[in-house]
């Protein structure tokens, strides 16, 4: 889970902490702020998720509340987010002005990524039609049956295992608003078990009209699916292109070549991959002249090589 952060910012606001009750300072403007609501884990005694949402709507103009970022609700293994979804949609009334929600926001201290439990969290999204980004971490126990929002610009879900059905639900999803689609597909051993078929509908691009960037990222059939991203309908209106985290080799990156042009992306993000040195080259001689950003970083190609020549491969984030 090395490569998971607290969010710093969620709709291009500065995350804040609700304070504990004891707190006795002022609080930001509701609006300029994206509000972190975290609950205690380490204390018996300790508010309840529950109590401290009430208090934060409460303490806050809930009306002027733009950004929400979830952190911990409680024990993360104990109780999945089922709750803290209940609670968002019964607040839809108060918090009226709401645009942007991120439910998981844990780090490797409160909880491995795989222990985040997760529930159905598209009731949000049809409680606030409004919405303009949504994210999600944490992979177990999430569904996300397939739903239509006419608002939704951004989408990211964030896993060391993402389910099959999560992927078929995006992909079924009528989202025609969606500008930015960020996907960590994970491992199989974490319940990563989505196949290159699963994001076909994604890749053909009907459902998503206005998407502009798309992140397939963390997993370890990264080849294959850098293979279906070279003839995929759906690159040539892209912005921006994240195929980063995972197991990319010397293969998919020939396959990345060898495809359709990318000549017209912004940027390719292909860091924490396994990508040699000559292959590395070539990539940038064919797109760097033509203006495109490259991320090679993190390159580890040789790193886990054993003397029988077997190479580890791992993707940057799993448990």
């Amino acid at each position: 889970m090395s490569d998971v952060e607290h969010l710093h910012e969620l709709h291009g606001l500065p995350v804040f902490e609700f304070p504990e009750p004891d707190h006795q300072g002022e609080l930001p403007a509701a609006a300029s702020v994206a509000w972190r609501l975290s609950a205690q884990l380490w204390e018996d005694d300790a508010e309840s998720f529950e109590d401290l949402f009430e208090r934060f709507l409460t303490a806050v103009d809930a009306s002027a509340v733009r950004a929400l970022i979830i952190g911990p609700w409680g024990q993360p293994y104990d109780n999945d987010s089922g709750a803290v979804v209940e609670l968002l949609v019964a607040a839809r009334e108060r918090l009226t002005a709401l645009e942007a929600v991120f439910i998981g926001d844990l780090v490797m201290e409160e909880a491995e990524i795989s222990w985040i439990e997760q529930s159905d969290v598209t009731p949000v999204l049809a409680a606030y039609p409004a919405l303009r980004e949504f994210g999600v971490r944490g992979g177990s126990g999430l569904c996300f049956p397939a739903v239509r929002h006419e608002r939704l610009r951004t989408l990211s879900f964030e896993a060391g295992g993402l389910p099959a059905d999560v992927v078929r639900g995006v992909a079924a999803s009528e989202l025609p608003a969606l500008e930015y689609l960020e996907i960590w597909l994970g491992v199989d051993e974490y319940g990563g078990d989505a196949t290159v078929e699963d994001l076909a509908p994604l890749l053909a691009g009907d459902r998503l009209p206005s998407l502009r960037h798309l992140g397939l990222q963390n997993s370890d059939m990264q080849d294959a699916i850098a293979a279906a991203v070279a003839a995929a309908p759906v690159v040539a209106r892209l912005e921006s292109l994240d195929l980063s985290m995972g197991v990319l080799t010397d293969d998919g990156a020939r396959a990345l070549l060898e495809g359709q042009s990318l000549t017209h992306l912004k940027w390719l993000d292909l860091h924490h991959n396994y990508i040699g040195d000559e292959m590395g080259q070539r990539l940038r001689e064919a797109l760097e002249p033509s203006g495109v950003e490259l991320d090679l970083s993190d390159d580890d190609a040789d790193a886990y090589e054993w003397e029988d020549g077997r190479v580890m491969r791992y993707t940057a984030v799993a448990e």
